[in-house]
C-alpha cells in the first residue's frame, strides 16, 4: 500500500516510517523538514499541512495516512492556542477533507492520553477536539479511522523535548539528576521502536473505527528511574527534585478515570527497559562529542 506519514522526520514518525518500509508498504514521508534518516525507497516531501495544494498531490493516489504532524511539545503549547488551533486542528481537518475527497482507506492520528485528562492544557485540548472531528467525519462521510493515544516514548532520536532524554542529557553533561515535577510521579514508559510496531499492528481490520492506548506494560516511579539512570552512570549525588508551578503535566497516567477509555493494545515488548535506557545514554553521548569536535 501507499502510506504517506506526516510528522515523518519526526522522533516518532521516522521510526513508524522505517516499519512500514520494512514490512512493505511505499511511504511517503511529508514534514517541514527532510528526514536525517530516510531511506533509498522512502519517498521525501517538504511542506506543512496547512498547504492543501502540496498536500493533496500526494494524497490523491494514497491507501492510508498517518497524522503525526503538528505542534507535539506541551510545554510549547501551554502559551501558544492560536498556534495549536492552527496546527493540531485546522491542520487534522485540511487531511480529512482530502481524504474524504480521494476516498483515503483509512486515516491514522497520533493523539495522548493526555486528551480527557485534566491536565495538558492546550495541548490536550486541540487533541480532544481533533479525535471529536475525527469521529464526526467518519459519522457523515464514512472515513475510517484510528486514534492513537500515546503515553511517555523514550529512545533513539529524540530531543530535548522528551522528558527522558532531558534527565539523561543532564546527568551525562552536568553529572546530576534533577525532576521538575512531584518525587510520587509515574510514567508507562515505552521505546520508540515498541510503539512504531504497535502503529503498523493497528493496520488491522479489528483497529478500524478505534481509540487505541499504546504505551508500557507497567507503571514506574520516575524517582527509581533516577536512581537507574545514577547507577549506569556511576553518579553519587544526591537526586532532586525541584517543585514548579502547575505545567500541565500528569502526575499519574491520565487514562485511569477517562470518560472514553481506548483500547490498550496488547503487545511483546521487544526492548528491555535498561537495554532501552543504556541505548539513549550511548547516543546522547555520541552527540556531545561530536559537538565538542
Amino acid at each position: 500500500m501507499k502510506i504517506i506519514v506526516t510528522g515523518g522526520s519526526g522522533f516518532l514518525g521516522s521510526h513508524l516510517a522505517d516499519k512500514l518500509t520494512e514490512a512493505g508498504h511505499k511511504v511517503v514521508i511529508y514534514d517541514l523538514k527532510k528526514s536525517k534518516w530516510l531511506k533509498k525507497n522512502q519517498k521525501m516531501i517538504k511542506g506543512d499541512i496547512l498547504d492543501t495544494k502540496t498536500l493533496e498531490k500526494e494524497i490523491k493516489n494514497t491507501d492510508i495516512i498517518y497524522h503525526f504532524a503538528g505542534l507535539s511539545d506541551l510545554e510549547k503549547a501551554l502559551d501558544k492556542p492560536i498556534e495549536t488551533i492552527n496546527k493540531n486542528i485546522l491542520g487534522t481537518v485540511n487531511i480529512l477533507e482530502l481524504c474524504k475527497k480521494y476516498k483515503v482507506k483509512r486515516f491514522i492520528f497520533a493523539s495522548t492520553i493526555y486528551v480527557y485528562s485534566q491536565e495538558g492544557g492546550f495541548y490536550k485540548s486541540s487533541k480532544r477536539a481533533a479525535e471529536d472531528y475525527i469521529e464526526e467525519y467518519e459519522k457523515k462521510y464514512n472515513i475510517k479511522y484510528t486514534i492513537l493515544r500515546f503515553g511517555s516514548l523514550y529512545g533513539p532520536r529524540s530531543d530535548n523535548s522528551n522528558g527522558l532524554y532531558k534527565i539523561v542529557f543532564e546527568a551525562i553533561k552536568n553529572k546530576k539528576i534533577t525532576y521538575m515535577g512531584n518525587k510520587e510521579t509515574k510514567r508507562e514508559y515505552i521505546h520508540v521502536e515498541d510503539a512504531a510496531n504497535s502503529c503498523v499492528k493497528i493496520l488491522d481490520k479489528e483497529f478500524i473505527n478505534k481509540n487505541v492506548i499504546i504505551s508500557g506494560n507497567e507503571s514506574m516511579k520516575v524517582y527509581d528511574l533516577m536512581k537507574m539512570i545514577s547507577e549506569i552512570l556511576g553518579i553519587t549525588k544526591k537526586l532532586k527534585f525541584v517543585k514548579t508551578k502547575l505545567t500541565g503535566h500528569y502526575t499519574f497516567t491520565p487514562y485511569s478515570y477517562s470518560p472514553k477509555i481506548g483500547k490498550k493494545i496488547n503487545q511483546l515488548l521487544h526492548v528491555d527497559f535498561g537495554q532501552g535506557i543504556i541505548q539513549l545514554i550511548e547516543e546522547i553521548k555520541n552527540k556531545l562529542n561530536e559537538e565538542k569536535d
